[in-house]
Parts: C-alpha cells; structure tokens; sequence
C-alpha cells in the first residue's frame, strides 16, 4: 500500500510541475499577444480576478477529495448576497450581514451533506435541484430586480487594498493557506482523503466517513458565500443573476489542477495553479477584444479538457497501482 502512495504522490508531482509549465506557456504567448498583459497593474488585477475563484475552488477541492461535488456554489453567492445587502440596508450595518450570509451557507451545505448522506444519493443531482431551487428563490425574493447597497464601506471589501495588494487577494491567501495547513498537516486532512480513496476502508479504520463529508459539504458551501460576498462589494449591490456558471468555473479548475472526481487525488497547490490557469486565460482573452460569446466556447472547451485529463489521469493511476500489486506480490 504505501508503495502505491508513493507512486501516486510521484504522479501528482509530475502532473504539478506539468501544470506550471503550461501556465509559464500561457503567461508567455499572452504577454507576446498584448503589451498591457505582463505589467505590474495587470497581473495585480488577475490576482484580484482570480481571488473569488480560488476561494470557492478551495471549498470545492475538499469536497471533491472525499468524492462528493457541488454544483450550487453559484445559486448559493447570488441568494445569500441578496439577503446579506438587504439586512445591510435594514441594519446599516455590514458585520450582521456578513454574518447572516454566512449562516445560509452552513444551512445549505447542512441540507445537501443530509440529503446525500441520509439517503445515499449522488451529489451530482442533490446539488443540481438545490442549485435550481437556490436561484429561483434569489429570483423571487428580488422581483428579478438587483438590490442597491446603501451602506457605505461595504465596497472596500471587494474593491479596496492593503498597500498594493488588493484585499480579495489577501482574503483567498488566508484562506487557501488554512486549508492548505488543514489537508496536508492534521488528522482531518489524513480523513479527508481516506474516505475519498476507499469509503469501505475508512470505515474498518473508525473514520466516521458521513461527518467528514457533512464538514467538506459546509464549508464548500461557507466558501462559496464568501465568494459572493466580495463579488457583490464590487458591484455594491446584490444580485439575483450573480454568479451564473460559477460553479463550472471552479469545477474545472479544481480538476485541470489534479484533483480527482473520484475521489481521493488532488493537491490544493494544483487548485491554485488551475485557478491561475484560467484567470490568465480570460485576462488575455479580454485584453486581445475577444468576443465574449468566444470566451464561453474557450472556457467550455477547458471544462471538456479538464474532464478528459482526470480520466486519462485515473487510468495512469489505476494501471500503476496493478504494476505496484503486482510487483509486491512477486516480491513476496
């Protein structure tokens, strides 16, 4: 078994160091494609664009490490953002807002970990109703119609700085460092890729695999609001639409950067350079006057790609570990 591991972490490695050559690849053909692209102002505001990407694909790379997913992030940051700006608007103050927003995300990663834990059906479709229900109700509670901050100060959170770095950044950084800490340095980070390799297996450990799941559920979730807490700071008012195709977004970042959805594979340093992957992309794309409706085809093609790398990823995977048996079976 740990001759297994080692091969797989070897894979996970290579895959890594693949990863960051082909962002040094990107970064080079758009800086040759546009002079505005690698200048200090610029990639300063692809850190601040990337931000509320990296902080949901954080949540999400959790989650998909114990082989569950999350399809309402985005449903989830656009009605948990009406609500916090119009109890904002009610109160005057931003604290009880945040607050508030934050607890519909724990409720409705609460909902979905019982769902599929309770029930035993696949988070895939669980996820993809609530995603639905979440955005018709931000739909209804609005009229269809975005609701204007009145608070002042709000907008710094999205839009303000801490010196030259903008605060989004800062706020992914900590976040992402945490998790990071989490996975890689604690018996819960151990747990959460246990019960995503083998549940049977966690479950002879003592591992009460449902727990883990119903934690990586909610703070998927929690990290999602947070997410549509900055982006609502930037446009300063909350918005029923907020957020659309968000969620496939983070997805395929999260899995262009190695992590499974099956379960049990991936790295949060993967997450970030996938993240980085498509925030230079559309930056660039941006920057050259690309059609928008050419974008959505660039990013759809991602996704696919994205896919298309983790099977063939799990295959590599699957094969070395029948050599590994194999080897260890001889040797005996």
């Amino acid at each position: 078994m740990n001759r297994i591991k080692r091969g797989w972490k070897k894979i996970s490695e290579i895959d890594e160091l693949m990863l960051i050559v082909a962002l040094v690849v990107i970064i080079i053909i758009m800086s040759l494609m546009s002079e505005y692209f690698f200048t200090g102002k610029n990639l300063m505001n692809v850190l601040r664009q990337s931000s509320t990407t990296l902080i949901a694909a954080t949540g999400m790379t959790l989650l998909l490490l114990v082989g569950e997913v999350d399809l309402s992030i985005g449903s989830l940051a656009a009605f948990s953002a009406v609500i916090m700006v119009d109890v904002m608007n009610m109160t005057q103050a931003i604290l009880p807002a945040v607050l508030v927003a934050i607890g519909i995300g724990v409720g409705v990663g609460l909902f979905n970990a019982f769902v599929v834990t309770k029930f035993n059906i696949a988070s895939l479709i669980v996820t993809l109703g609530v995603m639905t229900s979440v955005r018709g109700f931000a739909y209804i509670y609005t009229n269809a119609i975005a609701i204007q901050n009145t608070v002042d100060g709000f907008t710094v959170i999205g839009n303000g700085y801490v010196g030259p770095i903008p605060i989004p950044v800062i706020i992914a950084a900590v976040l992402f460092v945490l998790c990071y800490f989490l996975l890689k340095y604690t018996t819960f980070g151990r747990y959460i890729y246990a019960s995503g390799d083998n549940k049977n297996a966690a479950l002879a450990s003592g591992i009460n695999v449902n727990k883990i799941k119903t934690i990586t559920f909610v703070l998927c979730s929690v990290f999602a609001v947070i997410s549509g807490i900055i982006l609502t700071a930037r446009v300063n008012s909350g918005q029923p639409n907020l957020a659309q195709g968000f969620e496939f977004t983070v997805i395929a970042a999260v899995i262009l950067g190695g992590t499974s959805l099956s379960g049990g594979q991936g790295t949060l340093i993967g997450t970030l350079v996938g993240v980085l992957i498509l925030g230079v992309l559309d930056n660039g794309l941006v920057l050259n006057d690309v059609s928008s409706f050419w974008q959505d085809v660039v990013r759809g093609a991602v996704i696919i790609l994205a896919v298309i790398i983790d099977t063939r990823r799990t295959q590599k995977r699957e094969k070395i570990s029948r050599r590994l048996v194999e080897q260890g079976a001889v040797s005996q």
